[in-house]
């Protein structure tokens, strides 16, 4: 099954912002990003598409021709949890340094850590090849384009950051 994923536009919140789980709004350059996604996706016809319930990815799979999309809450970016909606910069955690020196292991005070944002997203795509479709939208968020990038076997983990995906682009995957 082919997957393509779009990540949302960028986001109308301060720089160094930790917004993660939380509904933040588009940024005023919305249409722009967005049509630029609508036509990385033209001539694309899916058996299904697939959102996040988070404004920002809704949103754009509305503008991008998909109104009402399956919504479902394992597609959300990555739980930060107390550090939500704080600059990283005035976040006051001892907590903070050890997840900068091990994001790939650690949780956010409170949140969630990579391997549980990987395994909610993998049960995702696992649920998903059990369905009898040849092509298939996701609407979603950086941190899902990463782990379905390391699920689609795309790059390793170890490596995976430098793969994310640009904010209105688009990933392909083959699961």
């Amino acid at each position: 099954m082919d997957v393509i994923l779009a990540r949302h536009t960028s986001v109308g919140v301060p720089k160094g912002t930790c917004y993660g789980f939380s509904d933040v709004p588009v940024a005023d350059t919305f249409e722009a990003e967005a049509a630029e996604t609508k036509r990385r996706l033209e001539g694309l016809t899916f058996d299904a598409v697939y959102s996040s319930p988070l404004t920002r990815a809704r949103k754009l799979a509305s503008f991008c021709g998909w109104p009402e999309p399956y919504v479902d809450d394992r597609l959300k970016e990555m739980n930060m949890g107390e550090w939500e909606m704080r600059k990283f910069d005035e976040i006051d955690d001892p907590n903070l340094q050890l997840w900068y020196d091990d994001y790939m292991h650690l949780a956010a005070t409170g949140g969630e850590s990579f391997p549980e944002l990987y395994a909610r997203v993998s049960s995702f795509l696992d649920e998903l090849k059990t369905k009898p479709y040849n092509r298939v939208a996701v609407f979603a968020h950086g941190g899902v384009l990463i782990c379905a990038g390391i699920y689609g076997g795309l790059f390793p983990a170890e490596d995976c950051f430098r793969h994310l995906v640009p904010y209105g682009g688009v990933q392909h995957i083959n699961i």
